[in-house]
């Protein structure tokens, strides 16, 4: 079917000149489109690399440990073809903007200014056979105003040829007169007839080879293509999809394969390997008969010590009786009692190297957001400085929260710590005083101090996992009353009389007793220290 704009539309130079405006407003509209799928798609993709990122395992931290499950490894490999899948999705974002919005950015200029040139030439023509056919007009007006002069002009001359009493000149100048005005009519009559062939050859030609060229040639074609040329972006949107699809089902493929390569046998074999403690289980309870006047016996095969000794020490005890003790969940009590003295030294050392971590890393983000905060003060125009604050505001509250745990777990290891270094100086004083100098310069053994040592030693095994209370180094005073909500931190009202048993060590924290059983730590802006001793 032929349809041409030059024929058909020749009357419709307004309406053809709103449709192609509309056209190119269209390729603008469709160009914002894909702008805002591309910004979608790098935002999705920016989450889902952030989501990735968020449940990798921390280097240095105990979910390493964790992926020697099969399971956690699987989990990993799709956190990891999850990234690859993300990076598709900005792979899209990219060929949307180099293939579809670049190029129709360029081409919507370019379709402007061909537009604005072709209704160019259309205008010119458009005021030339105006400008022709009002010289017609004119032209006409003209011939017409000097043909009625010319009949007037003859019928005054008919008047005063009639009549007798008019001289012969006065007649001969009317006849003059008359025939100068038919002059005057016949030149306007063939000047008119001038611009009447005129017009219609510019007319003909007007409507029947120069708008026929702009509006089919030009306008019509330059339609076309521009039509084309979203059909084609049209396509082009649709392969970007396309394009990524085989990259897309490897990432989902390598989910699968995780999925299957989970093996619950051989995780089931890890969690023996990694909690089994070697001890037999314990034997049948004996009976113990109390009824007989003599010292009771204890069965070997008893939870109970059978060292000879009335009663048994709670070390020796309590680890014997270990499973039928009660634990918390997770790795046991928060100031890890629950292990041998070693292994809690090493615990507590690895919980204050994280937190340490934690409280750089809070300490790196701070300095970021102020850093950021102090940009926007100088450029307003980039961001709200004030929009900054509740986010610093919380990272100081979790580096205080981190830093009051720090000290708690380095209270801890001092305690731990001192309490083996006792227990090895304990040891080479028993081992040295085996022997004791007599007075007559001659070493003798003497049993009353091994046993006194010994007892010592025995004492203090018992007592291991006991704190003792920290001695009292001053007094304060609060100034302020302050509600204690977080772990290791103690209430006061204001006025409050409270001992000092640690000082602040330059984190704004200061650790108090009330009593035996209430101590913690308040902040030292709060209080006023009465006296140090």
């Amino acid at each position: 079917m032929s349809c041409r704009w030059g024929t058909e539309l020749w009357d419709q130079f307004d309406n053809l000149e709103k449709h192609t405006h509309w056209g190119i407003e269209f390729v603008e509209k469709y160009t914002k489109f894909v702008k805002e799928r591309s910004e979608i798609e790098i935002s999705y993709a920016k989450q889902i690399r952030n989501l990735s990122k968020k449940y990798q395992p921390k280097k240095n931290s105990r979910e390493e440990d964790e992926y020697k499950y099969t399971s956690c490894r699987a989990f990993l490999m799709t956190l990891n073809e999850l990234n690859d899948y993300a990076g598709q999705h900005e792979v899209m974002a990219e060929d949307l903007t180099t293939h579809i919005i670049c190029e129709l950015t360029r081409y919507i200029q370019e379709l402007k200014a061909e537009r604005k040139s072709h209704f160019h030439d259309g205008h010119r023509a458009q005021q030339h056979i105006e400008n022709s056919w009002k010289q017609l007009e004119s032209s006409k007006r003209r011939f017409e105003r000097d043909c009625k002069e010319a009949d007037r002009a003859q019928q005054y001359f008919d008047k005063i040829d009639a009549d007798i009493n008019v001289t012969k000149a006065d007649v001969e100048k009317a006849r003059q007169q008359a025939q100068m005005k038919h002059q005057v009519a016949e030149d306007s009559k063939n000047e008119y007839l001038t611009f009447l062939q005129k017009f219609n050859k510019e007319q003909n030609a007007h409507y029947h080879t120069l708008i026929p060229h702009i509006f089919q040639v030009k306008l019509q074609e330059m339609e076309e293509k521009r039509i084309e040329r979203v059909g084609e972006s049209m396509k082009t949107y649709a392969e970007v999809d396309r394009k990524v699809l085989p990259i897309v089902g490897k990432c989902l493929d390598g989910m699968t394969k995780a999925a299957e390569s989970i093996e619950p046998k051989m995780d089931t074999k890890h969690v023996v390997e990694s909690y089994k403690s070697g001890f037999e289980p314990p034997g049948d309870v004996e009976v113990e008969d109390y009824s007989l006047s003599m010292r009771r016996t204890v069965s070997e095969s008893s939870y109970l010590n059978s060292q000879g000794e009335t009663k048994p020490s709670r070390s020796n005890s309590r680890g014997k009786l270990w499973p039928f003790i009660k634990r918390n969940k997770g790795s046991g009590p928060e100031d890890c009692s629950h292990l041998p003295p070693e292994q809690r030294r090493k615990k507590l050392q690895a919980k204050i190297n994280d937190i340490n971590k934690e409280i750089q890393k809070e300490m790196d983000q701070r300095d970021a957001l102020s850093t950021m905060k102090d940009v926007y003060i100088k450029n307003p125009h980039m961001g709200d400085a004030n929009s900054v604050d509740p986010r610093l505001e919380e990272i100081c509250q979790n580096t205080d929260k981190l830093q009051l745990d720090a000290r708690k777990y380095e209270a801890w290891l001092v305690e731990v710590e001192t309490r083996l270094a006792e227990k090895i100086s304990m040891l080479l004083v028993f081992t040295v005083a085996i022997h004791v100098v007599s007075p007559d310069g001659s070493y003798t053994e003497d049993h009353s101090t091994e046993h006194h040592l010994k007892s010592r030693s025995t004492d203090f095994d018992d007592d291991f996992d006991y704190e003792d209370p920290l001695p009292t180094i001053g007094t304060c005073k609060s100034l302020y009353p302050f509600e204690g909500q977080n772990e290791g931190t103690i209430s006061m009202t204001e006025g409050e009389l409270l001992y000092v048993i640690e000082e602040d060590k330059g984190d704004g924290w200061t650790r108090v007793r009330r009593n035996e059983d209430e101590e913690g730590y308040v902040p030292t802006s709060y209080i006023k220290q009465k006296q140090i001793s």
